[in-house]
């Protein structure tokens, strides 16, 4: 039986709104209560009866479904923990963005206070919690075991995490069953092409470099994540903001552990983007078209390990000093010096070029990215400050940096261990896309950034709340 607001220890006929009696359930009949591709469709009605001769939409109001209008939007998530969990026995709720739950037709949520006891509560795209208390329904809690991760209470993410399966034809298909009062068995479930998913916070959050580059030579950018563990992944740009598909270049290794630093470019002349790579031990390696011979080569050595290079704390690579075909490299050193390669190739750093002696200011530099502001296809230098402040510096020639502009000032939200790249991941044909991972895994592209300002945002992981 349904009872609003129920209250315990007094009677059915003492219940504030009264009692509902569910004459009939309506279930999916392919839906399991598993891992499976099934719990997709872990959603179900039921069919009440009245009360002292009055339908319960009547006495408290009610909500609307709606099919859910994408695996990422706005919703509020409400519902009941155990009380074990809230001793205070209250509703809880969580506005809060959704993401996908990548293999599934289902999305995903990071809210704390989500504990056993909130199956099946309800996911508003809108509700007036000030008001009637109703709204719109595009999801509920439930879904992949049940509606979240696979680990014991004990486990902060236990109470995090929280799915809900999409309401798609499925789900509106038994809607109007449980309308017209009919059990129909709609045959086996075939789960609806899905969206590509970049994944979630707690695999972002491991991203530790990034480097942006045209690895396939399709005239926009795909992007390289090495993380934590040592995998190296290629996500395939789809040259509109977005990304399609992703490549495991190496898996979890020990070697790739050492990896300190990264940049892109077209240093082997192939019209396709080339992966340099600083080591822990000092040694340089060049490994070449990248999206056609992977990283399981040996790669072109540009340095062997040696006292100096590990001391290149930030390296980027870009056209800095003339057009698209330039091939230069700068360099950040631990003692603040700034140095610009021209003429880089593979198996040589070319020219060097001091652009900054040893200073102290420039060991705040926490992150080098180069961007093209104007299409020319020449780069401007970005750069990122310990503080958060962003400065980018669009007259870079061998003989010096020139002065810099300021893109923004010091903020906290732009510190503490974030990883970007620049690349060209839009239509308009310029390297003026940048892509941060910031420290708690969300990751975001901003396409479209000027010299003074960052450009439209856009999510690509939903960060933890």
């Amino acid at each position: 039986m349904f009872v609003p607001q129920y209250v315990g220890g007094k009677s059915a006929d003492a219940q504030p709104f009264g009692v509902y009696p569910v004459q009939e359930w309506f279930r999916d009949s392919q839906w399991a209560a598993d891992k499976s591709v099934n719990s997709d469709l872990d959603f179900a009605f039921a069919r009440v009866g009245t009360y002292q001769g009055k339908n319960v939409q009547d006495v408290v109001g009610a909500n609307t479904v709606a099919r859910t209008p994408g695996f990422t939007g706005n919703v509020t998530v409400i519902g009941y923990p155990m009380s074990k969990y809230d001793t205070s026995d209250q509703a809880v709720n969580c506005p809060t963005l959704t993401g996908a739950l990548a293999g599934f037709n289902q999305m995903r949520i990071d809210c704390a206070g989500m504990w056993g006891g909130v199956s099946g509560g309800p996911w508003f795209s809108r509700v007036d919690l000030s008001g009637s208390g109703t709204g719109e329904i595009v999801g509920n809690v439930g879904g992949w075991n049940g509606g979240g991760p696979d680990v014991p209470a004990s486990d902060p993410l236990y109470n995090r995490i929280t799915y809900s399966p999409v309401y798609g034809d499925r789900f509106f298909q038994l809607y109007s069953d449980a309308e017209l009062g009919d059990h129909t068995d709609h045959g086996p479930y075939q789960q609806p092409t899905l969206p590509y998913s970049m994944g979630t916070w707690d695999t972002w959050r491991n991203a530790r470099l990034l480097a942006s580059g045209d690895f396939w030579g399709t005239g926009h950018s795909d992007m390289i994540a090495v993380r934590n563990d040592g995998r190296a992944t290629l996500y395939l740009g789809d040259g509109k903001g977005g990304f399609v598909s992703e490549q495991q270049l190496v898996a979890p290794n020990g070697t790739w552990t050492h990896a300190q630093t990264i940049t892109a470019g077209d240093f082997t002349g192939s019209k396709q983007s080339d992966l340099m790579v600083r080591w822990s031990d000092g040694e340089v390696t060049l490994y070449g078209d990248v999206g056609k011979n992977g990283l399981n080569t040996a790669g072109t050595q540009m340095i062997a390990p040696n006292q100096t290079w590990p001391h290149a704390t930030q390296i980027t690579a870009g056209p800095f000093t003339a057009g698209a075909g330039a091939r230069d490299l700068i360099v950040r050193w631990s003692d603040g010096e700034l140095t610009l390669y021209t003429n880089v190739s593979a198996g040589t750093f070319g020219k060097e070029n001091k652009l900054k002696a040893p200073n102290p200011s420039w060991q705040d530099s926490a992150g080098l990215v180069g961007v093209d502001f104007s299409g020319s296809g020449r780069r401007n230098l970005m750069v990122r400050w310990s503080n958060g402040a962003i400065d980018t510096y669009p007259s870079i020639t061998a003989s010096g940096l020139g002065s810099a502009t300021r893109l923004q000032g010091p903020t906290p939200l732009w510190t503490g261990d974030l990883a970007m790249t620049a690349g060209n991941f839009t239509a308009n044909g310029r390297s003026d896309d940048l892509v941060v991972r910031r420290p708690d895994g969300g990751t975001t592209l901003y396409s479209d950034t000027s010299s003074t300002a960052l450009g439209t945002e856009h999510v690509l992981v939903a960060p933890a709340s």
